[in-house]
């Protein structure tokens, strides 16, 4: 047990429980996953009827089935959190978080404490399961943390105690890039885990200094992304320049990890902990292997009412060998563009022909895109090499053609572009 988990162990949070519960989840869901999931459905939404006034409220009259029950947004949850708990649940009893903010809906929110104590567990056994062990493997974690003061050293000490060291992913110059690759030359790093743009970053100026991290560091084994698309091709450079396995994880703070495997696979989805439905606009589930809205209900959050909850995201499940996974995800559900015409072409699309215009053009570590007005896009990037005039006409042609007539498009080099303050890169924005 590593100093974090016992450091949750003694303060409430029984990890150890929590271990043996999750085998026996793992017997019950292998024999039989249907009858698992309906019994903890009922289960959950039964415990909220009876103990929960705000989730009862919602409902009003019982449903008659499943699908019938609310959709939860995070608008709805944007309320104080005590009106929010369930009976027998205050500050003392919970963990208490909140949300990143990436989807401009930020809220906070509570687990019971063997519910986070499940999803630690949960965590370390995935991770297992891909022969990465958290208590052995020290990580190289590139997140975002404060600059200076109290904060700051209490995400220090927070990865102390978490056998990992942050690397500060604000600052991606080449002299910071230098200074990570001393650090990697000089500490027995297992594994990497952190947001995928900056990993693409650091791995472009691999590939520029000629550079294999694994031969840096031969102690490394692994590679998680989160928190932000990965690409194909983003994948076969961090596969080419870090020299291990890529490992994706999606997931949220509301309810942990949701899927994860090899990035190259379909990511199989934690059926333990959770309940993944696929909805179309009007909150009905679609088929399998057709896309729609991601919605997640926590089966053991007693705490709080996660019960249809609207991630954000738009993705497809499928069943691949029993198994239900993932087999893409298409970004956040209000990520589109809007035509002067009332045309919507969703952000993915529209950053993947920009993506593979631009790959031809210039050595670009980094783009986004920000739709000023239905007829205004600006295009800032990073690179090392500005466009010429000859490029940024070829790019505005030919986006043009992709959006139709009368498209204004600004094209900006930039030293760097603006996170958010966790530093995540959001690819595409509608100012309006």
């Amino acid at each position: 047990m590593n100093l974090t988990n016992l450091s949750l162990q003694l303060t409430g949070y029984d990890i150890a429980a929590a271990k043996k519960e999750l085998e026996e989840y793992n017997k019950h869901i292998t024999e039989d996953y249907e009858g698992y999931i309906e019994e903890k459905k009922t289960e959950i939404l039964k415990f909220h009827l009876k103990n929960n006034l705000f989730y009862s409220t919602l409902v009003q009259d019982k449903p008659q089935n499943w699908e019938d029950l609310p959709v939860l947004t995070k608008r709805d949850l944007q309320q104080p959190l005590l009106n929010r708990l369930s009976k027998g649940f205050s500050a003392k009893n919970i963990h208490i978080h909140k949300t990143s903010g990436s989807s401009g809906h930020p809220f906070i929110f509570a687990k019971d404490k063997f519910a986070h104590a499940l999803t630690w567990a949960s965590i370390s056994d995935l991770y297992k399961l891909n022969n990465l062990d958290l208590n052995s493997s020290y990580e190289a974690r590139f997140y975002g943390i404060p600059n200076h003061g109290l904060p700051h050293y209490k995400e220090r000490l927070k990865d102390l105690l978490s056998n990992r060291y942050r690397f500060s992913i604000f600052n991606t110059t080449s002299e910071n890039f230098d200074q990570f690759i001393t650090r990697f030359q000089s500490k027995k790093f297992g594994h990497l885990n952190g947001y995928t743009s900056v990993l693409v970053l650091f791995a472009k100026y691999l590939g520029e200094k000629k550079l294999i991290l694994k031969d840096l560091c031969p102690s490394l084994t692994h590679c998680i992304v989160t928190a932000e698309m990965l690409f194909k091709e983003d994948l076969e450079l961090l596969k080419k320049q870090f020299g291990v396995q890529i490992l994706n994880e999606y997931g949220s703070s509301e309810t942990g990890i949701l899927a994860f495997g090899p990035a190259e696979n379909a990511l199989k989805i934690d059926s333990r902990l959770q309940y993944v439905e696929i909805l179309d606009e009007q909150n009905k589930p679609v088929p399998k292997g057709t896309s729609g809205k991601i919605v997640v209900t926590s089966l053991f959050n007693n705490a709080h009412p996660f019960i249809r909850y609207e991630i954000g995201d738009l993705g497809t499940l499928d069943f691949v060998n029993n198994q239900l996974v993932l087999t893409k995800l298409e970004g956040r559900t209000g990520d589109f563009a809007l035509l002067p015409d009332g045309k919507k072409i969703p952000a993915l699309s529209f950053y993947y022909v920009t993506k593979e215009i631009i790959k031809d053009t210039a050595n670009v570590k980094e783009f986004v895109i920000v739709q000023n007005q239905p007829d205004t896009f600006t295009i800032d990037y990073v690179a090392g090499i500005a466009f010429s005039n000859a490029e940024i006409e070829k790019i505005k042609r030919a986006i043009g053609v992709h959006l139709g007539g009368n498209i204004q498009i600004n094209i900006n080099k930039k030293s760097s572009l603006d996170r958010s303050n966790r530093g995540k890169l959001k690819q595409f924005r509608r100012a309006f």
